[in-house]
């Protein structure tokens, strides 16, 4: 698939039909995420993949941003004492390469007509008691896949002349 094509049409879908994705899909998305860029190569990311139905509802009791049914979830988390190789900048540069992993799932998965949604309201505390994730990792962001019952349409984007300057700020791009 086209790069751009991807980017413009992974949309967040929140309503999946009942279809199992699968195992060899799975695999690369998580594959994707691992690609992802991660600042002096710490990866400090780990990934918990949930594909039972009876965990998922659970999850769904402590994720109040978490709709429809989605056959699988794949938790995004921050491996703390890899993040801390990172110094002083290790915490943020850690959920920026989190991010960008998260980015990358979410493309793979609509490459192969599998939909997604970035969830970040959820249970922390909850999550980590229910999934036994130890103290130094911590989940930051879930996301939710699923075969969508219909593709949401693109929301409006701000054109690049409003949001883009040239060499400094205030300079628009013409």
């Amino acid at each position: 698939m086209e790069v751009m094509k991807a980017v413009k049409g992974r949309r967040a879908v929140r309503k999946f039909k009942d279809k199992k994705i699968p195992k060899e899909h799975l695999l690369k998305i998580l594959e994707a995420g691992i690609w992802a860029p991660s600042g002096s190569n710490i990866q400090p990311w780990e990934f918990i993949l949930i594909t039972q139905e009876p965990t998922i509802e659970k999850i769904k009791l402590i994720s109040p941003g978490l709709f429809g049914n989605p056959t699988a979830l794949i938790i995004c988390c921050i491996n703390k004492k890899r993040a801390e190789k990172g110094g002083r900048a290790g915490e943020n540069t850690a959920l920026m390469d989190v991010s960008m992993a998260a980015q990358n799932m979410m493309l793979m998965a609509y490459s192969l007509g599998i939909g997604s949604c970035p969830i970040v309201s959820f249970n922390k505390i909850a999550l980590k008691e229910l999934l036994n994730i130890p103290k130094d990792v911590e989940p930051i962001l879930m996301i939710s896949f699923g075969y969508p019952e219909f593709w949401p349409k693109p929301p409006k984007r701000r054109p690049l002349k409003e949001v883009v300057y040239v060499e400094e700020y205030g300079k628009h791009l013409e």
